[in-house]
């Protein structure tokens, strides 16, 4: 699936990301899904880069991609944890 829609800035609040993204649309993700963002600082959170295919945190080492947010999908790693 290929998905056009970009993200254009991020901004957080005490319990929710949320994620502008170019066709007008803004995102509100609870930051329980992100263990990462949750836990992180405030400063590393702002730390964010956006590419064409999502946002990324290089001193949380946390990369979210658009499809998924607007999948629904959280942290996939710590489904992948739980399974194995």
């Amino acid at each position: 699936m290929s998905i056009s829609v970009r993200a254009t800035s991020v901004e957080f609040d005490d319990d929710q990301m949320w994620v502008r993204l170019d066709d007008g649309r803004t995102l509100g993700v609870p930051l329980a899904w992100y263990p990462r963002l949750l836990h992180g600082s405030a400063a590393d959170r702002d730390k964010v880069w956006i590419s064409p295919s999502g946002l990324h945190w290089d001193e949380l080492d946390e990369d979210i991609s658009v499809a998924g947010l607007l999948a629904g999908r959280g942290d996939m790693t710590q489904a992948k944890r739980s399974a194995a």
